[in-house]
């Protein structure tokens, strides 16, 4: 079992106010169960595990109190924060985001990785490394080489074919130095800027650099039913 040692400078925000529609539950996806727990306890786990991690921001939907209460009774992260989010992810992770302002403002806070609940495979290890790269160098996002993707601009046009090194699928969790992530969604909230992911954002918002890191093949996403067959399986081989 994994040991909560949460008591570092960085701020964990794990995302579980989306509807998940697409696997076919009636209730959010992260809460269905996988391997004797919720699909969402396991990323909680692996966030707690981290040293750096200091605070653990949960946001959720006002209507999921009750389950809520049953992942914090078998997660190991203690004191964890819960948050209401918005309509969008954006709106969820400005949500969390200035539930840490102030904390973030007095340096309490240094830097904030994002993750989707989703994502139940994430290892500490991926975390850690995510968080060491956006300390030194501004923003860190894992991802792993796409040959066959093609890149594509806002207005639908080729902006990269495809090809070893040229494009990549993006994971989570996003992380970033805390203040100017706050001030980059600050600033896109009140332009009504809506962006695909953390980093799209910054890329926007923001002059800090976001660098990438090697990602996992199997931190996959939970998207359809098969998803929860298959992370299963990952999780009886560890």
């Amino acid at each position: 079992m994994l040991v909560p040692v949460m008591r570092g400078n960085a701020a964990g925000v794990v995302l579980a106010s989306g509807s998940g529609s697409r696997v076919g539950a009636a209730v959010n996806k992260v809460y269905l169960p996988m391997a004797g727990r919720h699909v969402l306890t396991w990323s909680l786990d692996a966030f707690a595990s981290v040293p750096d991690i200091g605070v653990l921001v949960l946001v959720t939907r006002p209507g999921d109190r009750d389950l809520v209460d049953a992942v914090r009774a078998e997660t190991t992260a203690t004191d964890l924060e819960i948050v209401h989010g918005g309509q969008t992810r954006q709106d969820s992770e400005l949500a969390a985001l200035r539930s840490l302002a102030g904390r973030i403002s007095d340096g309490t806070v240094d830097t904030v990785l994002i993750h989707d609940g989703a994502r139940p495979l994430v290892r500490p290890e991926l975390i850690a490394g995510v968080l060491d790269h956006a300390r030194a160098h501004g923003g860190a996002i894992p991802a792993l080489e796409a040959d066959d993707v093609v890149a594509v601009t806002p207005e639908g046009a080729v902006a990269s074919e495809p090809g070893p090194g040229r494009n990549v699928r993006v994971q989570t969790p996003q992380g970033f130095r805390a203040r100017p992530l706050l001030e980059a969604y600050e600033n896109a909230a009140r332009e009504g800027f809506v962006g695909t992911d953390t980093a799209s954002c910054m890329e926007r918002f923001s002059a800090v650099p976001v660098g990438c890191v090697a990602g996992e093949a199997e931190n996959i996403k939970v998207t359809y039913p098969h998803d929860l067959a298959i992370a299963e399986h990952v999780l009886a081989t560890r």
